[in-house]
């Protein structure tokens, strides 16, 4: 699998949720299993299901001898942890969900997540940036899926929105730093892109 979704972005969620969760509470066993197996079957690799994942982490718990009320409380998390458009309310979780699914989000933005869009636009053979395409802010799970936009739009369609859809004090905090990387990339960016040079 391409770099935007590897064994390393597993790594960084579960030690942010671990992280997260010293801060907001929460049961650390269901965050942990949750972290870890939040992109077990990512909808953008399964040909779109949001649900296949869900059903796969239960069938893993159960497996390895978890208890069926821990496997259905994972279960629960794992379809509301991805985005799924800028007019798309996320889905009401448990303060577990609401940890990994802030920790995931924090992997999505920053320095972290400048290279894992572009990782991943890569990977999809999308453009760096086309100026006659403007970003569009999706209103259902379906539309967002299907966009084949340049990189640079899914900064507008995500990454920066996911500040102000972080839900613990933890995750917005760190989630602010994050924020001023990007903006200030993308500066430097269409500065680039211009050819204007600066003294």
């Amino acid at each position: 699998m391409e770099g935007s979704h590897d064994w390393f972005h597993i790594q960084r969620v579960l030690k942010m949720s671990l992280h997260i969760q010293e801060h907001e509470g929460g049961d650390k066993e269901v965050i942990q299993l949750a972290a870890l197996l939040h992109d077990i079957s990512d909808h953008k690799y399964n040909g779109g299901d949001f649900e296949k994942g869900k059903e796969e982490a239960y069938n893993i718990i159960i497996n390895e001898g978890g208890t069926k009320e821990l496997a259905h409380s994972v279960g629960l998390i794992i379809p509301q942890v991805s985005f799924k458009g800028a007019l798309v309310e996320d889905g009401n979780i448990s303060i577990e969900g609401r940890v990994v699914r802030d920790a995931d989000r924090l992997d999505a933005i920053g320095a972290m997540g400048i290279a894992r869009a572009f990782a991943y636009g890569g990977s999809r053979n999308r453009p760096l940036y086309n100026p006659d395409i403007k970003p569009v802010n999706h209103s259902s799970k379906e539309e967002y899926l299907n966009s084949k936009s340049h990189t640079i739009n899914h900064f507008y369609e995500k990454l920066l929105l996911l500040k102000d859809r972080m839900h613990t004090k933890t995750a917005k905090k760190i989630a602010s730093h994050r924020q001023e990387i990007m903006v200030n990339y993308l500066d430097e960016f269409y500065a680039e892109w211009d050819v204007e040079i600066k003294d």
